[in-house]
């Protein structure tokens, strides 16, 4: 299956909910836009306001006619800031002859007259004192007396740089107001749709468990003989919570990062287009990472999933068979045996953990502390100074910052992005596994039990079949008993009537009907089974007698278990029918969990019983109240029975025996006891004496 078709199906599951998921991108959008607004909100503070007083002033000997929220007095002079003046629309005549400059040295301000620049190197030297004030000289330039420029200045007392500032006090309260409301609007809008997408993406991986469970239930029984348990678990549970980190945390990664990236490299052009430009030149060694780290990560996964699936295998076999396991003390096999898995796994690993550590995070930030040496470099060059404010010079190397943590996330998210397809994967191949053959347009109602075997065949492989030219007729209400030595082809004959596996050649039908042409599900409902290892599903002696048959009484439970001599016991349990019954029912006897189950197919109130050994575990006692019990229910259907022990089935109307995929002898107990036969040679072994014949 390729990768593009699997993203199609991922896309599929994801439709149903496009609306909601465009809501949470739109989030997303609004979300990621209020963050990449902060440094531009920073650049305007710092250039603006912060270091506003750096800008060129102009003095006044009288307060010119600007607003009276323009400019300051100090020393009985006016000072307007030119971008002040621009501002207000004024722009009186002679202002470059009255400049004057704001120069920084520390903590220290100082008004130096003339337009000094800010970028070139300068020395202040003190000098004599004039009416009180700290006077200074600032030289500007390096080199020969000539070649430098010499500018007087005083020093501004703390009172005098506030007062300069005063003008800009507020802005800069705003446009932090601005900033922090910007960070609250982020974060509410990253809440509400990561709270949007973790929803929807609960809500598809419920569908995605639902809609394979319930395919897994339309499965064929023949998948189930070749497919592990653990496996099967693996890729309902684990598989599809893989998935589900791809639509909770992968796609909004790469959604929100992406965002991120093409606003960021927006914003660098806005600010300098040469510096977007480098950021781009990075762009190719990443896509290049991302084919590598792609192309290897795909082979590991795969060989991840296949084998943290064998580990599930061997782990619930060995805890379904434990019992087996500590009797023959095999614990030392079994340990070496799951060592061995998980060394595979180990090492399987060990590759996939090696290539994230050399092409993900740890290649990206090598990429970005190469670009930050090259910015710093080319920021130092003297000749750039003039190019560029401090103000956008913060808010690029924030930018650069922000531009290279989105590419560390998606470079991250990568290794779950390649389990997620991985994944995907296994879990379409089970939903493409055909399902069980139904013929659509037969629905029978209760069939009257008519069943007629007409020369079937069968063979599970196409090597050798286990049933030859069976031909049998039950009639309604008749008992049909199978017998016959291990491997006859007994239960492989109700494994056809209950429509496990179709019939190689022959055919089955039921009440005259061919059953292909029946739908097999509608069948199974008037077939009950009982099999010689009970199971019990976790729930109440109540519920595993009903079985999800709501309309099966509490009334009609009783009945069935009075039939079989169930309710004696049960009756005697602390909680009766809703006593607790765990994984198994493993706190009850084989010959309890055996009438339970017999009890719940009687419950069912089926057309057709099948008993394959039904009465094995159960002692002679408990045998001998069955076997009346069967007398009465066994009335109006027709039951089958698999037995190894011939005395439960002398009552049978017709006993089959079967050698070798075969019907060897036919006929009811007395007749085939005449017979010097199969079943008379199995009689007499069973019965430990040789019976004459007379």
């Amino acid at each position: 299956m390729g990768e593009q078709n699997v993203w199609g199906r991922l896309m599929d599951f994801a439709r149903p909910f496009q609306k909601q998921v465009m809501g949470a991108l739109l989030l997303l959008l609004l979300g990621t836009s209020a963050e990449l607004a902060g440094p531009f909100l920073a650049k305007v503070m710092i250039d603006n306001h912060i270091l506003g007083i750096q800008k060129p002033w102009y003095e006044f000997d009288e307060r010119p006619q600007a607003p009276a929220n323009v400019g300051v007095s100090l020393n009985e002079k006016y000072y307007i800031r030119e971008d002040l003046l621009d501002e207000a629309g004024f722009a009186p005549e002679g202002l470059r002859a009255n400049q004057v400059t704001v120069l920084a040295e520390g903590t220290a301000y100082y008004l130096v007259s003339g337009n000094v620049s800010q970028n070139k190197e300068k020395q202040i030297v003190q000098v004599a004192p004039e009416n009180g004030r700290e006077r200074v000289e600032v030289i500007v330039g390096e080199g020969t007396a000539d070649a430098a420029t010499s500018f007087t200045g005083i020093r501004l007392s703390a009172e005098e740089v506030k007062a300069m500032y005063q003008s800009d006090v507020l802005p800069i309260v705003w446009l932090s107001v601005g900033y922090a409301v910007l960070i609250l609007l982020s974060a509410g809008f990253n809440y509400i749709q990561i709270l949007w997408l973790q929803t929807i993406a609960q809500r598809i991986i419920q569908q995605m468990r639902m809609k394979l469970f319930i395919h897994l239930q339309k499965l064929p029984v023949s998948f189930f003989d070749k497919t592990p348990v653990g496996s099967l678990v693996s890729r309902v549970s684990n598989d599809t919570e893989a998935i589900r980190e791809l639509y909770v945390s992968v796609l909004g990664t790469f959604v929100q990062n992406g965002l991120y990236l093409i606003g960021i490299l927006i914003a660098l052009y806005i600010l300098q287009p040469e510096l977007a430009l480098f950021c781009c030149l990075t762009v190719p060694l990443l896509v290049l990472l991302v084919f590598f780290y792609q192309k290897y990560s795909s082979r590991y996964y795969a060989s991840i999933r296949a084998r943290l699936s064998d580990m599930n295998a061997t782990i619930n076999e060995m805890i379904q068979n434990m019992s087996i396991v500590q009797a023959f003390r095999r614990e030392k096999g079994v340990q070496n045996e799951f060592a061995q898995v998980n060394e595979a796994y180990f090492k399987v690993r060990l590759k996939e953990i090696n290539l994230e550590s050399f092409l993900l995070r740890p290649a990206v930030d090598l990429i970005w502390k190469i670009s930050l040496t090259l910015i710093i470099w080319y920021f130092g060059s003297t000749s750039f100074h003039s190019a560029i404010s401090f103000g956008a010079l913060f808010a690029f190397v924030d930018y650069m910052g922000r531009f290279f943590e989105p590419i560390n996330m998606i470079m991250t998210r990568l290794s779950q992005l390649a389990q997620a397809t991985t994944s995907a994967k296994r879990v379409f191949e089970i939903l493409d596994t055909a399902p069980e053959v139904e013929a659509h347009g037969k629905q029978i109602e209760r069939p009257r039990g008519e069943v007629v075997f007409d020369q079937v065949s069968f063979a599970y492989n196409a090597e050798e079949f286990v049933l030859k030219n069976v031909s049998f007729t039950a009639k309604p209400g008749q008992t049909i008993a199978l017998v016959g030595h291990t491997g006859s082809g007994k239960s492989s004959l109700m494994n056809l009537l209950l429509g496990f596996y179709q019939v190689n050649k022959g055919r089955i039908l039921i009440d005259g009907q061919d059953m292909i042409t029946i739908n097999t599900q509608v069948l199974r409902e008037h077939v009950g089974l009982v099999l010689q290892d009970p199971f019990l599903f976790t729930g109440s002696i109540g519920f595993n007698i009903r079985m999800y048959n709501e309309s099966i009484t509490d009334e009609k439970v009783r009945a069935a278990a009075e039939a079989v001599r169930a309710d004696e016991f049960i009756r005697q349990l602390p909680g009766g029918y809703d006593e607790p019954v765990v994984e198994r029912g493993m706190t009850l006897s084989a010959g309890q969990r055996q009438l339970i189950s017999f009890a719940r197919a009687l419950a069912a109130d089926p057309a057709i019983l099948i008993l394959d050994e039904a009465t094995a575990s159960i002692d002679s006692e408990t045998e001998l109240a069955i076997q009346e019990a069967l007398h009465v229910l066994s009335r109006g259907r027709t039951t089958f029975i698999i037995a190894h022990r011939l005395s439960t089935i002398q009552h049978a109307d017709q006993i089959l025996v079967l050698s070798r995929g075969e019907i060897s002898e036919r006929g009811t107990h007395e007749e085939l006891m005449e017979q010097d036969g199969l079943y008379r040679k199995m009689y007499q072994l069973q019965q430990g004496s040789a019976l004459e014949v007379t």
